[in-house]
């Protein structure tokens, strides 16, 4: 069973779902008590997204090298970045080490793929829906991106980052996801 490696943080909550998903996939696989091989570095969120806002994208990126290369000195034989925002960055962090860090939006490509799925609604922070480091994979694959309006884009971020990411499921949210979705 190969190790992977985890580099979460961003936020808390994010990385307990890939943590907890991935031992879920594997246990269904292998069954019994089987889970992940699996080595976690966690950044502190506080001080990445201070980064985020003030375009200080390098800076994280230093900070995502260094987690990637405590995990590729620990043995992991490949990444992943536990958020879809800080994919701005892929290339730096996938440039520092020497094994594979898979990019999530090529990841989502190759499932929209399997799954015949040319047209997506994509919800995200702000950068994910209005950056090009996310979108742009998924249309040069050949699948049609539909982003929410502005406004939409601000209530999503603002919810992200002062809701999900504290763990808050407030049902006013949900219910105003649900009606940008349809």
């Amino acid at each position: 069973m190969k190790t992977i490696g985890l580099i979460g943080g961003m936020s808390y909550e994010s990385t307990t779902t890939y943590y907890e998903q991935i031992n879920k996939l594997v246990n269904e696989k292998l069954g019994g008590l089987n889970s992940a091989k699996i080595v976690l570095t966690s950044v502190n969120f506080s001080e990445i997204e201070l980064l985020q806002r003030q375009n200080r994208w390098d800076e994280a990126a230093v900070i995502l090298s260094n987690q990637a290369k405590i995990l590729q000195n620990a043995g992991c034989d490949f990444i992943l970045i536990c958020t879809n925002t800080m994919h701005k960055v892929y290339g730096l962090v996938a440039s520092s080490v020497k094994i594979p860090v898979l990019h999530i939006a090529k990841a989502m490509l190759d499932e929209l793929k399997r799954e015949n799925v040319s047209k997506i609604g994509l919800l995200g922070t702000k950068y994910t829906m209005s950056e090009n480091f996310y979108v742009s994979t998924l249309i040069n694959g050949g699948v049609s991106v539909v982003l929410p309006s502005q406004s939409d884009m601000d209530f999503i971020n603002s919810a992200i980052f002062n809701e999900l990411c504290l763990g808050k499921k407030l049902q006013s949210t949900r219910q105003k996801f649900l009606q940008i979705i349809s």
